[in-house]
């Protein structure tokens, strides 16, 4: 039984990132979803597809990588965790890496990113930091 279903996620990315791979696939949660997505809109991710019904369903997500095929990702880290859950105020979330990555906050709004979750005001549980 797996305790902690986004650590596996981001493990999964980081593993596939290090191996080179174009493409990982995930078991699908509606969280893990809106985490990708958030990572895909600042740009550290390529395409990411939903595929499968029911207990067979998955997200596809394709790597990105630079002209020299270096990751765009150099890092991924897991800040709120079961054991202990991290939670900010809106004026708390700091950048990532002086503007370079970015925090995953889930908000009363959804999962957002940090940058965005501080311009609508809102704080939540971080819940992994990308850069």
């Amino acid at each position: 039984m797996m305790t902690d279903p986004i650590a596996d996620l981001l493990t999964r990315i980081r593993n596939a990132n290090s191996a080179r791979k174009e493409r990982v696939n995930v078991p699908w949660s509606r969280l893990k979803e809106a985490i990708v997505r958030v990572i895909h809109d600042e740009g550290f991710l390529g395409e990411v597809a939903v595929d499968g019904e029911g207990k067979d369903k998955h997200l596809e997500i394709q790597l990105r990588y630079n002209a020299q095929r270096i990751p765009v990702i150099t890092g991924l880290s897991r800040i709120s965790r079961p054991s202990l859950r991290i939670y900010v105020g809106a004026q708390e979330i700091q950048p990532v890496r002086r503007g370079l990555g970015t925090s995953v906050v889930s908000t009363s709004k959804g999962v957002l990113a940090g940058r965005e979750a501080r311009q609508q005001g809102v704080g939540g549980e971080v819940l992994c930091q990308v850069w």
